[in-house]
C-alpha cells in the first residue's frame, strides 16, 4: 500500500493547539485546506523544538538573502491566529519524525511530520531515504509562506509556555499541590 500523504500547499491554516488542562495536555498540529483538516498528536517538546527551528530558519534566510526575501522580521498583527483548534479533532497518527527546510525557488517553508514507527531512533545507513509512492508511515506535508510560518511558531511557543508554571528553584513544572523539589531535598514545596 502507497504511503498516505497529506499535504497542504498552502494551507488555510496551519497551527499548533492543545486539548487538556495543564499537566494533562495533548499537542496538536493541525493543517486546514481544501474542505479537510488533518490534525496529529506530538509531545510538548516537538512543538518548542518546531518552533524554535522555524525561527532560527526564518532568521537565517533573512540573513543569508541580506532582507530581499519575503521574510518578515516581525508578524503583521492580522495574521495571528489565537483561535482554538478546529472540531473535531481526529488524530491521524502521532509524530515520530519531523523535517524542515527552505525552498528558495517558491521562497516557502516546508515542514514534514511524519508517524511515528516502531524503528524510530534506529538509523540505517544502508537504507535510502523513502520518496513520493514508497510504502511507509503517514506523512503531513505543509508549505507555508514566511509570514504564516512566523506567526506559527509564534503561536507554538505561546501554546508551550501556556502550560504549568515552573518551579523558581528547579525549573520543573509546578503542579496545583506543588510538587517534591529535588533542590530542597525531596520537600513539597
Amino acid at each position: 500500500m502507497p504511503r498516505l500523504v497529506f499535504e497542504f500547499d498552502p494551507p488555510e491554516r496551519f497551527v499548533a493547539g492543545t486539548v487538556g488542562e495543564p499537566g494533562q495536555r495533548t499537542f496538536f498540529l493541525q493543517a486546514r485546506g481544501d474542505g479537510r483538516t488533518t490534525s496529529v498528536a506530538l509531545e510538548k517538546q516537538q512543538v518548542s523544538v518546531l518552533a524554535e527551528r522555524v525561527e532560527v530558519l526564518l532568521d537565517e534566510v533573512l540573513r543569508r538573502t541580506v532582507g530581499q526575501a519575503n521574510v518578515p522580521g516581525v508578524i503583521p498583527a492580522e495574521v495571528e491566529d489565537t483561535a482554538p483548534l478546529d472540531v473535531p479533532i481526529e488524530e491521524e497518527f502521532r509524530v515520530g519524525t519531523m523535517a524542515l527546510a527552505w525552498d528558495g525557488d517558491d521562497e516557502v517553508v516546508v515542514i514534514e511530520a511524519q508517524a511515528i514507527t516502531e524503528d524510530d531512533g534506529e538509523t540505517d545507513e544502508d537504507e535510502p531515504p523513502l520518496i513520493e509512492g514508497d510504502e511507509g508511515p503517514p506523512l503531513l506535508r505543509v508549505r507555508l509562506s514566511g509570514t504564516v510560518a512566523r506567526a506559527f511558531a509564534k503561536r507554538a511557543l505561546a501554546v508551550v509556555s501556556a502550560g504549568r508554571p515552573p518551579c523558581p528553584f528547579c525549573g520543573g513544572p509546578l503542579d496545583a499541590g506543588g510538587h517534591v523539589c529535588p533542590r530542597a531535598n525531596g520537600y513539597r514545596r
